[in-house]
């Protein structure tokens, strides 16, 4: 693509309610879950990527640091600066879609849920997603999102071709044929080696999926968590810690023309589950944390009584990603997919011993290995099991904990979440960590795109 095309507009979806929206006052930016408040001394929303080039271009000779922003869905600071902040609100939409390859191509500010609104509009969707709708693309892939199911891995597997813009303010288009080390690495690249304006995705086409819920003992889950995450397009179970029932939700995909017999559409299980489940039943557990927390054990039981057997078929255009009204921190980590089951059982074992009360459910889901250096996935079929906590309850007791069984266990952060790593650990989970290292150094010698997290993360 000449750099002219890339600057022509988009196709773009009316923008939705955004629920889900970082707050800004001025130059003050707050992530979506309140947690982080970084004041920058410049913000822009560039609308082209020859904009870009010269903001990072000018703000490098300025000795500023320059930092993108997506959604605000990262619950730690990898987003920060004091110095340009640059968000994509005006710079989104949908700008190819190759028919042959299936690959289409998106700006960097467009949200996952336009992602799947202007898909289907070709017939095509993603063959899988993270939870939540609100991320953008460029920030999804650059912190290492992902679903559920062994069949796929996470979203930076599936790209296919990025516009970064490099710190000396050169445009740059790199995949498999072209900087195919940028490529390599950029594709989930914490935001550290360039300014990501376009990404190329690959896509499937749309499908339907038979979905089975159902509330089961947790032992009888982890015993069986390995042969049916092996047999489940997409499986993931949730649990309420002091409840003896977790929710168990196996996906499976539709052959084109497949209609199973006796199952209609998500609406009213989709109530259920996200009305009153995630959102009446949480909320109140949430709140009684925070004033009554010898409540909370009760709420768990009634909500795992609450949640029964629902089989139903949904879209896959549907399917993906959920608005989240509910304010929450959150802690995620990458454990190898054998060792999950007996990890969440410790994690038990250690709520149980320190005497901790948790309002919100542990999520578990699984993913194939993936070829991305940075990627939680690489190398190794994953267990990724996420524990959260209302943003006006503590946290700092519960994750530490947790974090403690999952570090043992030789689990890797989810890049976006709260989490303790430093550069020297984080070194030894990735085989390739000093190869991204002296990448960063090659193009970015003068850590234009450096900030605090980065510096945690990747050293100095």
């Amino acid at each position: 693509m000449t750099e002219s095309q890339a600057d022509k507009p988009g196709k773009i979806l009316p923008t939705r309610p955004a629920t889900s929206l970082p707050k800004r006052r001025g130059n003050t930016w707050r992530n979506w879950s309140g947690g982080v408040t970084e004041t920058s001394q410049l913000a822009a929303g560039p609308t082209s990527e020859t904009a870009v080039s010269a903001l990072v271009v000018g703000a490098g000779g300025s000795g500023l640091k320059v930092k993108s922003v997506g959604s605000g869905h990262s619950f730690n600071d990898i987003a920060g600066t004091e110095g340009l902040r640059l968000h994509f609100d005006d710079y989104r939409g949908l700008v190819s879609v190759n028919p042959e390859t299936r690959v289409a191509t998106f700006r960097a500010g467009t949200r996952m849920h336009e992602v799947h609104d202007l898909l289907a509009e070709h017939g095509l969707t993603l063959e899988n997603q993270g939870d939540v709708a609100a991320p953008t693309i460029a920030g999804a892939i650059s912190t290492g999102t992902h679903g559920t199911g062994l069949g796929t891995s996470g979203l930076s597997s599936m790209v296919k071709g990025l516009r970064m813009v490099l710190a000396n303010g050169q445009i740059v288009y790199c995949d498999e044929r072209n900087h195919t080390d940028l490529f390599e690495f950029a594709r989930l690249g914490l935001g550290a080696l360039g300014v990501i304006v376009e990404v190329a995705i690959q896509c499937v086409p749309t499908f339907r999926v038979e979905a089975n819920e159902s509330a089961e003992p947790l032992d009888a889950v982890l015993d069986s968590y390995l042969e049916r995450a092996r047999s489940t397009d997409y499986f993931s179970f949730f649990w309420f810690p002091h409840a003896e029932q977790a929710l168990v939700k196996a996906h499976r995909r539709l052959a084109d023309g497949e209609e199973p017999e006796g199952l209609g559409g998500k609406n009213a299980a989709k109530f259920f589950d996200e009305e009153l489940v995630q959102y009446w039943a949480q909320g109140l557990a949430a709140s009684l944390g925070t004033v009554a927390p010898g409540l909370v054990q009760r709420v768990s039981h009634f909500t795992s009584a609450l949640t029964g057997s629902r089989q139903y078929v949904e879209d896959s255009v549907t399917m993906f990603g959920n608005s989240k009204r509910m304010r929450y921190n959150e802690l995620e980590y990458a454990v190898p997919l054998e060792d999950g089951p007996e990890v969440v059982r410790e994690i038990r074992r250690q709520i149980d011993a320190h005497g901790i009360t948790v309002s919100f459910p542990i999520e578990v889901r699984c993913g194939a290995a993936d070829d991305v250096p940075l990627s939680p996935g690489y190398g190794r079929e994953t267990a990724y099991i996420a524990v959260h906590r209302y943003v006006r309850e503590r946290h700092a007791e519960y994750f530490g904990v947790v974090e403690e069984v999952l570090q043992s266990a030789g689990g890797r952060p989810h890049w976006g979440m709260m989490h303790t790593l430093r550069a020297p650990q984080l070194r030894d989970l990735y085989p390739k960590f000093d190869e991204f290292v002296a990448l960063r150094d090659k193009v970015d010698p003068q850590r234009v795109f450096d900030n605090a997290y980065l510096e945690r993360a990747l050293g100095d």
